[in-house]
């Protein structure tokens, strides 16, 4: 097959999407397929260039301004520079492809792939990643009313087959979009499993003097829909156990509430912030954490699942039915704690940290959970599935 990946994150930008569809991508290829991964323009990354057998295109984009706001985030759009919509046609044409891969909902590259297809009756797959909530009021409503007037009308044009991730993007696309059953797939998030099976080089605690220090360690960007407010409230318990603690929140800060609130309950001197880090660093950092979490307002996204994989205690945010088909068993092969409950948090991190032997155990179970289960191979296949399932069915139908 022939397939089209197209996402406006992608690396160099790093991020969960970036990663997962990259990862992707270079499994398709690995088993026998053709891609082409086309995406918005980003920092110094080549226009066009070859990378793990496929080849890559960044279009040329236009950056969202930063006004200032907690909702600020670094995207890109392809759509308003001129020549994008006839380049990103004129590419598809050229590859023929046999089905679209679409990452993210509301970006304008997969608007325009997603009408390419329809026009083209190419099968696609789109996978939602992000969900447009908040816990304001204002932005929440902001975001309803964006995906009610602008996302649903687009996706329903596209018809595409949605690939969901979790239980909470099974209930937000049943209520924003309209999915079910009989238009969607549930496919977890994919882990690269080889990423993590590689010696660690870098020494995380001596390069920020934090020695033997019990280590909690937070990676992700800081936006407000994983704000990191629960950790930092619950830092005076911990602290108060446990004062030598130290918490390592990696990754770039766009909502800086837990800044603020860290400095109010002078817990701040316990914080390190590095901003964002490369990707092949981040295995350093779940190695030298004796706890990881950073999900704790409801989720349990690609770098949670990356550092249960790499073997370190893990603490997220969903119910145990959060992903169908697999079984979760809070205590046993998972940390699972309420959303935004910084009293349960204090008390997991208080308990792992006072049991190292149990901590361990469940950091295997955690790892053993993930790899079976959240393997790229594994996802990556469940995918492939489909697109010759659709593919078939496409074939029909012409």
């Amino acid at each position: 097959m022939r397939i089209a990946v197209v996402n406006n994150f992608f690396p160099p930008r790093v991020g969960g999407s970036a990663h997962m569809s990259a990862s992707l991508a270079a499994q398709f290829v690995e088993a026998g397929h053709e891609v082409l991964a086309i995406t918005a323009a980003y920092a110094d990354a080549p226009a066009d260039e070859e990378r793990d057998g496929y080849r890559v295109v960044r279009l040329a984009a236009v950056k969202m301004p930063q006004v200032g706001l907690s909702i600020d985030f670094d995207m890109s759009f392809a759509s308003p520079r001129p020549g994008n919509w006839r380049r990103l046609w004129k590419l598809l044409d050229e590859f023929k492809p046999d089905a679209i891969h679409l990452h993210g909902q509301f970006f304008d590259l997969s608007w325009l792939a997603g009408i390419y297809a329809r026009r083209r009756n190419i099968p696609v797959l789109l996978t939602i990643h992000t969900l447009l909530i908040s816990d304001n009021k204002l932005y929440g409503s902001v975001f309803r009313m964006l995906d009610a007037v602008l996302v649903k009308p687009i996706l329903r044009y596209i018809r595409p087959r949605y690939v969901i991730l979790d239980k909470l993007g099974v209930d937000y696309c049943v209520e924003r979009y309209g999915t079910s059953d009989a238009n969607s797939e549930y496919f977890p998030i994919a882990v690269d499993t080889g990423h993590f099976a590689k010696p660690v080089t870098k020494d995380v605690r001596a390069e920020h003097e934090i020695g033997d220090a019990p280590l909690i360690v937070s990676l992700g960007h800081v936006i407000p829909l994983r704000n990191r407010l629960p950790l930092i409230e619950a830092l005076p318990s911990i602290l108060d156990k446990h004062p030598s603690v130290r918490v390592l929140v990696v990754g770039r800060v766009y909502h800086d509430a837990f800044l603020k609130r860290a400095a109010e309950l002078g817990v701040s001197d316990a914080l390190v912030v590095t901003g964002a880090v490369p990707k092949a660093d981040v295995p350093a950092y779940f190695a030298a954490a004796d706890i990881v979490t950073h999900d704790l307002n409801g989720g349990c996204g690609t770098a949670s699942l990356e550092a249960m994989l790499s073997g370190t205690a893990t603490i997220a945010s969903v119910t145990e039915d959060n992903y169908p088909g697999i079984e979760l068993r809070n205590g046993e092969n998972v940390l699972l704690v309420r959303p935004d409950d910084a009293e349960a948090v204090a008390r997991t991190v208080i308990e792992l940290l006072d049991d190292p032997d149990r901590r361990a155990l469940i950091a295997q179970r955690e790892s053993e959970m993930v790899r079976s289960n959240f393997g790229l191979d594994v996802v990556a296949e469940e995918h492939l599935r489909t697109f010759e399932k659709l593919v078939s069915e496409a074939d029909v139908l012409r």
